[in-house]
């Protein structure tokens, strides 16, 4: 387990499995993870937007961890992650909307020639927010409460 990392977690990482503590801030993320690594915070380090599913998707954040020169990335969220810890983030999500709206729009205007990739990804992001993350973060405490993701006849718990 990764007490430090969990310590320096990112505020932005979505709840699941993966997250990021200290990365870097090369950029290079979203070069192995593009639909699931973004960049924000004070210092515009990486973190996790969207939880991978599928092995190549877990994968690709796996590459996108041993790219990463500070070691930031972990993969113990499950047990560290708690269904109060998830419904707080959840709580909070208008913060990261507000965040990644303000990061967007410098993207949009910035002269970086990886700016643009970033800001897909920020309205990639937002997108989920507003769209299947609810449901995804439902199930993710469903799992934590019973150690398995739901089936279709269980019914999720509330945020």
């Amino acid at each position: 387990m990764s007490d430090e990392k969990w310590a320096a977690k990112h505020w932005l990482n979505v709840p699941g499995p993966f997250y990021t503590g200290d990365t870097d801030t090369c950029w290079t993320g979203r070069l192995h993870a593009p639909r699931h690594v973004l960049y924000g915070g004070r210092y515009q380090n990486e973190f996790i937007y969207r939880q991978p599913r599928t092995p190549d998707e877990i994968q690709s954040v796996r590459e996108a961890g041993e790219q990463d020169p500070l070691d930031g990335y972990a993969d113990d969220g499950d047990e560290r992650w708690t269904p109060g810890a998830v419904r707080a983030w959840w709580h909070d999500r208008d913060k990261v909307v507000e965040h990644i709206t303000e990061l967007i729009a410098e993207w949009t205007a910035g002269t970086r020639s990886d700016e643009p990739d970033a800001a897909e990804g920020g309205r990639d992001f937002l997108a989920y927010l507003a769209g299947d993350l609810e449901a995804d973060l439902r199930a993710y405490v469903f799992r934590l409460e019973n150690g398995r993701y739901p089936a279709a006849s269980d019914r999720v718990p509330e945020l």
